[in-house]
């Protein structure tokens, strides 16, 4: 039978960034300006799409619950962390910590799913654009993001239950800023194989449908846009899907190399620094990248200032 010592701990306590003061000042800063940026440009992307009826296509309807996912994801770890730079207590309740990974899995799983349907989404406008309203209609909208969503949940429920019945007897320190699995695994006296497995499995399979899906989409809007005679009409049609490319390279790119990385290749601190920019600096460039190259969303928060001005 299983020593009264080698129960899970009712908590956990982050070591965070960095035990250097002068760092810490540095980086709360950094990250609260950060955070606030992206709360601020997330909620006006939602509420721009939300009250601009010239943005009410599919392509902005994906749009919007990119930063819906961007902006919870992020909350689920940037408010704690920020008050424990400063905070003596930087516990967690093991519910609490159980809670967090819950959602910040959920929702990123979403994401990478979601940049998948987006990429389909593009094709389907490309390919036939006199009939993209009626195939991206508001019901097949709504049931893909229906899907991805679900797909998000289960999996990210599937992740907490294996990794939360755990024991963990070593240490109730997690040398991190968040309850992620990585960390979590390391202070585990549990054999941890099944886990292990179950992130290569389960969350390499939506990473190999989502990446494959995007391929595949881009290799038939490539043949769709070669056959578009003139190269100015080639490189407008192409021009539409250069920020969904750009945030599907930053955002998978970085995924690949946090969770398909050998474990030879694993250090703590390289781990942290990728962990704050999926967390915090994608959700804070996604509405960036997508407001600065969309002429249709700059026309709209042009429109809209000009409305607040006059």
């Amino acid at each position: 039978i299983m020593d009264k010592n080698y129960s899970s701990p009712t908590g956990f306590i982050f070591l965070g960034i960095t035990n250097d003061p002068e760092l810490n000042v540095a980086f709360f800063v950094l990250l609260l300006v950060i955070y606030l940026v992206i709360l601020i440009t997330n909620i006006g992307m939602i509420i721009l799409i939300w009250v601009d009826p010239q943005l009410h296509l599919p392509m902005y309807f994906f749009l919007s619950n990119m930063s819906f996912c961007d902006l919870c994801y992020s909350t689920a770890i940037g408010p704690k962390m920020l008050v424990d730079f400063f905070a003596e207590d930087k516990s967690i309740s093991f519910i609490g910590c159980a809670l967090q990974f819950y959602f910040f899995c959920s929702f990123g799983d979403s994401e990478c799913l979601l940049l998948a349907v987006m990429a389909f989404d593009r094709y389907m406008a490309i390919s036939n654009p006199l009939l993209y309203t009626v195939n991206m209609s508001s019901r097949v909208c709504c049931l893909l993001i229906a899907g991805v969503y679900m797909v998000g949940m289960i999996d990210a429920l599937l992740h907490t239950i294996l990794t939360f019945t755990l024991s963990f007897c070593r240490s109730n320190e997690i040398n991190h800023f968040f309850c992620d699995i990585p960390p979590l695994l390391l202070i585990s006296c549990s054999d941890t194989h099944v886990n292990e497995l179950m992130i290569f499995i389960v969350f390499g399979f939506i990473e190999v449908v989502s990446i494959s899906a995007v391929l595949i989409s881009y290799c038939y809007i490539i043949l769709s846009v070669l056959k578009i005679h003139s190269t100015e009409g080639r490189w407008k049609t192409f021009s539409t899907c250069t920020s969904h490319l750009t945030v599907v390279t930053i955002f998978q790119g970085t995924v690949l190399f946090m969770y398909f990385r050998p474990s030879s290749a694993y250090s703590l601190y390289q781990d942290k620094m990728t962990s704050l920019f999926y967390t915090l600096v994608i959700p804070m460039l996604n509405p960036l990248i997508y407001s600065l190259r969309n002429k249709d969303v700059k026309g709209a928060l042009e429109k809209l200032k000009n409305k607040i001005c006059s």
